[in-house]
Formats: C-alpha cells, structure tokens, sequence
C-alpha cells in the first residue's frame, strides 16, 4: 500500500455518479481541492452500506473541512444511480471495475470468500492534494464510524 507523501499517477479514466448524472472522467479531474477517497467493495452490502450512511450523513462537514468526497468501488453507474437515491448520498460515486485506483495505490490483495481467491482492492480511505499527493492514508476502515476516522486523519495535517 503507498505510503503518504508519495505522488499517485491518476491519469486513468473512471464512470462517475454525481447528482443522478453520469459521466466519463480522468480521475486527476476530480482533485480539485483537497480530496478523500473511501474505497469499499460492493453496494447493498452491510459493512459497506454503514461506511457510505457514515460519510453521507458527515457530507456537508468534509466540505466545509475543504474536501472533495468521492466513494468508489467496483459497481455500475447504473448501480451507483439507485444506491445514490437509495442511501441519500450526495457525493462522487466512481465505479472502478479494473481497480486503476487500487493499482494507483498499490492496494491491490488476495481476499477469500466461500472457498473461492480472488483479487481486489483493500477496504481503505485516501486524502489526496489537489496534485495527487497522498497526505494521509487510513488502512483500517471503522465502517460505522469512518466519518469520525477521517476527521481525525484531517485533523493530523
């Protein structure tokens, strides 16, 4: 997994979920400001579910904190839109199927589920500069209270 201070190289292209719209972008694009990336793995999914409620119902204090907020995972854009509506998010939803994140971030792992390998990006939260400098890195995600563990990873810088 990339450490912080390290510069992440972000030209790859990601389907965005914003506000019911859906579009194409380079990831870079959306570092316009100091920016958190909450990685997890599938919607519709307990621990996941309670990570994204998390940082939807702590949206507005990232952006007065002067953060971007971008949640990605694996699924749609299609998916994304429902989950969106479903969950009240407000925030960036990208959808990553070929991990060019995890990959950025050398947070690429074998996982097992029900006696099957596999292998997808880690559970984890970025804080990115603008530049895509990583400040600070959250290795552990506390589903239920990953707002909290950002904040005090912001607070740190």
């Amino acid at each position: 997994m990339i450490k912080t201070g390290r510069k992440l190289k972000l030209n790859f292209k990601l389907k965005v979920v914003q506000d019911d719209v859906e579009e194409e972008v380079a990831f870079k694009d959306l570092l316009t400001r100091r920016t958190i990336v909450s990685v997890y793995m599938k919607n519709n999914t307990p621990g996941c579910d309670r990570q994204n409620e998390s940082l939807a119902e702590h949206a507005a204090e990232f952006s007065k904190a002067g953060c971007n907020l971008i949640a990605l995972s694996r699924d749609t854009c299609g998916s994304h839109k429902k989950y969106a509506a479903k969950k009240g998010i407000a925030y960036v939803l990208a959808s990553d199927p070929d991990d060019w994140f995890a990959q950025a971030t050398d947070s690429v792992i074998e996982k097992k589920m029900y006696g099957r390998t596999f292998h997808g990006p880690q559970r984890a939260a970025y804080v990115l500069d603008p530049d895509g400098t990583v400040l600070a890195v959250i290795e552990k995600v506390d589903t239920k209270d990953h707002a909290a563990q950002l904040m005090a990873a912001l607070a740190a810088l």
